[in-house]
């Protein structure tokens, strides 16, 4: 290995001086190419430079554990779950997570037959079994803009590789403000920033000096590479006779559901949730493959109506957002085809697309859009599950959506602390979360926040194979550098206090997120301190 693990550390602090120097120019590059305004742009803050600063905060600490010890630390204990799992508890990852991200916390749970005293060896293993190295092509995400660069970071740092990141077309505008980031990267030629569309994909990845790919993206796109695009390609697959013979790893979304555990929630509690899930649906305008695509709830919740009103209130307070991905239109036009009753909220227009809401799907309905495509727009939709008490309830809720839901990236579940502390529905909920087939299982904020929190492999559920390759093959961010993960437990407080930063009607946004990216570029419990008034405004 050419390169010390204390030198990458020295060179994650330069990255880390860069990027914080185009924070800025980073969230207005975006906020004018989404049309967004200026409340909206502070998701853009977060979701691009702040996250890539907190990742490459992380990375810097497990590389210099690495230098000094061999292996990342695991900042909480190592426990076997009662399913067997060896279980690690990342999150909170210092007393920064602690004061920042008040009630959260995240553990890995790792596939069967690693025991805890084997985890240690199954980290950071570029680094323990170091190989040739190589040049692996990334093929950039189109919709958020730090998806790019983060995956090019855990290939460079986790998986000891050079890198090419081409840049999605519907993020060439962001190349500049990258290289001027990653500078520290281009400059010594590991990394090269390039841009163009599927024709300019597919001759880097022939390149015969391109040893691996990796993509962000559509399991059509990876499909294509792999098998061809026509309908000779989709023979290929199905025979698994591939035209491209390179490793390839692939995180590709999913139908994200949202598990609604029924109890007796309180107007405010209804009101907090609604608004939790409402941020769900809208942030990014609901192109995010971690947008609830499906809204599992309990037919006979007495609740049910009043929080799918306080989510329609929700949905009718924000604005439409600009249709800024491609194709966007024209999916959201296919599944309003198909459910012409769905709810419309917000004005369409030849920029914009309103929230559509379709409830009251059908379960029996296998076929229907609303569980077998990722609507990649401003579609989401509500399915009621009759059961005979909660424990039934969770049973066949897990088992739809395993088993009827495409994809396995990420789910969410809420439930309140009064129900989960109940003995039966306590052990449902458990047993609900070990058996949800999803590489993160979020309960109660967002299952994004396994993308962000960076100390949690985000990917699929391992086992997809090349030819059905599902929500993908691999994981990336990964900080602690896991080989053998299996799935991330994110847990937090059902209602959270202050309110989290990515909430839609969080007030002081804009500011608290300035401040977040200066805190992560040089963090101190002064600038903690320093958030904390705008923290409790939100």
């Amino acid at each position: 290995m050419a390169v010390s693990a204390a030198e990458r550390a020295d060179l994650v602090d330069e990255l880390r001086r860069d990027v914080a120097g185009v924070a800025d120019i980073w969230t207005s590059a975006v906020a004018n190419a989404e049309g967004l305004s200026s409340h909206e742009a502070s998701e853009e803050s977060i979701a691009g430079p702040y996250l890539t600063l907190r990742s490459l905060r992380l990375l810097r600490a497990s590389l210099l554990q690495i230098s000094r010890t061999g292996s990342p630390r695991i900042p909480g204990g190592v426990t076997v779950t009662p399913e067997g799992r060896t279980s690690a508890r990342v999150m909170p990852a210092d007393l920064f997570d602690r004061l920042l991200y008040p009630g959260v916390t995240a553990d890995v749970w790792m596939q069967p037959g690693v025991e805890p005293g084997d985890l240690r060896s199954t980290m950071a293993v570029a680094y323990r079994q170091p190989d040739a190295g190589g040049v692996c092509l990334v093929l950039g995400a189109g919709n958020v803009s730090s998806i790019g660069p983060l995956d090019a970071l855990y290939k460079l740092f986790v998986a000891n590789r050079v890198v090419i990141l081409k840049l999605h077309p519907a993020q060439a505008f962001m190349q500049p403000v990258l290289e001027a980031g990653l500078r520290a990267l281009v400059e010594r030629g590991f990394l090269r920033i390039v841009q163009g569309g599927a024709a300019e994909g597919a001759l880097l990845a022939n390149r015969p000096d391109v040893d691996e790919l990796h993509i962000t993206g559509s399991f059509r796109t990876y499909n294509a590479i792999v098998y061809g695009a026509d309908a000779e390609g989709e023979a290929r697959r199905l025979r698994d006779d591939p035209i491209l013979h390179k490793p390839f790893t692939a995180e590709l979304g999913n139908l994200t559901p949202v598990i609604v555990v029924p109890g007796r929630w309180s107007l405010a509690d209804i009101d907090y949730q609604a608004d939790n899930l409402a941020t769900m649906l809208t942030n990014n305008a609901g192109f995010n493959c971690t947008t609830p695509r499906v809204i599992i709830t309990p037919a006979g919740w007495q609740l049910r109506q009043r929080f799918l009103n306080a989510v329609r209130a929700r949905l009718a307070a924000t604005p439409a957002r600009a249709a800024w991905y491609p194709s966007a239109t024209e999916r959201f036009d296919e599944f309003i085809g198909a459910h012409p009753d769905a709810e419309l909220y917000g004005e369409r227009t030849e920029r914009q697309l309103p929230w559509a809401l379709i409830t009251d799907l059908d379960s029996k309905r296998g076929d229907d859009l609303c569980f077998t495509t990722e609507a990649f727009c401003s579609v989401f939709g509500e399915l009621p599950i009759p059961s005979a008490d909660v424990a039934d309830y969770l049973e066949r809720a897990v088992a739809f959506a395993n088993d009827s839901l495409w994809g396995s990236l990420n789910a969410t579940v809420i439930v309140d602390r009064k129900s989960e502390r109940d003995a039966v529905i306590g052990q449902a909920v458990h047993g609900a979360i070990a058996e949800l087939r999803y590489g993160t299982v979020s309960i109660n904020h967002w299952s994004a926040l396994g993308f962000g929190l960076g100390v949690t492999p985000w990917g699929a559920f391992p086992g997809h194979p090349r030819n059905d390759i599902g929500s993908g093959n691999d994981v990336v961010h990964n900080t602690l550098m896991f080989s053998r993960a299996e799935k991330s437990v994110v847990r937090a407080p059902f209602r959270a206090f202050p309110k989290p930063i990515w909430f839609g009607s969080h007030h002081t946004a804009p500011a608290l997120a300035r401040r977040l990216i200066r805190f992560e570029a040089a963090p101190t419990l002064w600038r903690v301190a320093g958030m904390l008034p705008l923290a409790f405004r939100g």
